[in-house]
């Protein structure tokens, strides 16, 4: 038994995106048909990202298990001459048998395209969103910038997503324009169901003059799906890429107008416990983002999660849940009481951490 990673690129146009639906064909169920024939096996492949009906790939990563013993960097060569003219794997790799797209940290990056001009041009009509109202760039710079960062775009995801947690962080936002071409860049850790696709429209919409730069901080301050610009067309956006994380990120820091905290995961590896020091926090945003953060020490390898709550308001409760974790008040001991104040970089507080 071996698994193998796949680099999938496809366009979009006559698929109802990448997972299986029951009113279309889509890539995986494409992918599925193409590798049970080639390897005379049932084959399921499990995807990165779930790209939507009409979105296009350039780099989608996907992984499935065979006992085939077809090399697995020759599997793309022979998979390609299976499948449609559309769809094509660029790559195909062993990789350990625990290996899972979706449970590694990665940065993922999308591209969204406008062809900006008075009249639609033909060949690019399946790839770009055409807007005929002159769009101010600069405008649409200015109110990208606002989206940087770590914050809760509630506002920026289709009210029908399934997930809790509408916290991401985004590391880069550019809009530049060639010719009539526009192109909105981003990456992030993480995008929410239809998030670029809405802030694609809603950048359209300040780059309009239908809203002013700042009304974009307004928008996230809203937290509400209402406050945004329109989804834009899926065909114009394509995932350009996933880069995932090769080592583990020691010191991870979030801050906006409403948190600030350090995730300080040194000693993960070796020690498998981190600690998370929260500098402020608005009192509404404190329980999630606690579970939130912890939850992303546990799952990059931590067992203990030491936390600390800098504003001294004993907001951390030892006899209740927070979501799959509950807390217990130390007693901290001089080796200890060391260790913290460098981490920290503070006077001592009271510290707490999470039980086995």
């Amino acid at each position: 038994m071996k698994r193998v990673k796949l680099i999938v690129a496809y366009d979009g146009t006559n698929y109802c995106g990448w997972q299986i639906q029951k009113n279309g064909i889509t890539i995986e169920e494409v992918l599925n048909k193409a590798l049970t024939n080639l390897l005379k096996e049932p084959v399921v492949v499990t995807g990165a990202s779930r790209t939507d009906s009409g979105v296009h790939s350039e780099g989608n990563v996907a992984v499935f298990e065979t006992e085939n013993r077809m090399p697995a960097d020759k599997i793309c060569f022979a998979l390609n001459q299976r499948l449609p003219d559309d769809i094509r794997v660029l790559q195909s790799e062993e990789v350990p048998l625990d290996y899972h797209p979706r449970k590694h940290n990665c940065i993922k990056t999308y591209e969204y395209k406008i062809l900006n001009r008075k009249i639609d041009m033909p060949t690019m009509r399946l790839y770009t969103h055409f807007c005929y109202f002159p769009l101010d760039v600069e405008k649409m710079k200015q109110g990208a910038a606002y989206l940087v960062g770590e914050h809760d775009f509630k506002s920026f995801c289709t009210v029908r997503t399934q997930v809790e947690e509408t916290v991401r962080t985004i590391y880069s936002l550019t809009v530049d324009k060639t010719g009539d071409l526009i192109t909105i860049r981003i990456s992030g850790s993480g995008f929410l169901y239809n998030m670029v696709r809405i802030i694609a429209g809603t950048l359209m919409k300040v780059g309009m003059g239908v809203y002013p730069p700042e009304h974009v901080e307004e928008i996230l301050d809203a937290r509400d799906r209402n406050a945004a610009g329109p989804k834009a067309a899926a065909k114009g956006l394509t995932l350009i890429s996933l880069q995932f994380e090769e080592e583990l990120e020691t010191v991870i820091e979030g801050e906006n107008k409403y948190w600030c905290y350090r995730l300080i995961q040194t000693e993960v590896l070796s020690e498998k416990k981190a600690f998370l020091i929260i500098r402020r926090c608005r009192e509404e945003d404190f329980e999630r983002m606690l579970i939130r953060v912890v939850h992303q020490a546990v799952r990059n390898g931590a067992e203990l999660v030491y936390v600390q709550d800098q504003e001294g308001l004993e907001r951390i409760e030892t006899d209740r849940d927070y979501g799959y974790y509950n807390f217990i008040k130390m007693s901290v001991s001089p080796e200890m009481e060391k260790e913290t104040l460098e981490l920290a970089g503070e006077s001592p507080y009271v510290w707490f951490k999470t039980k086995k």
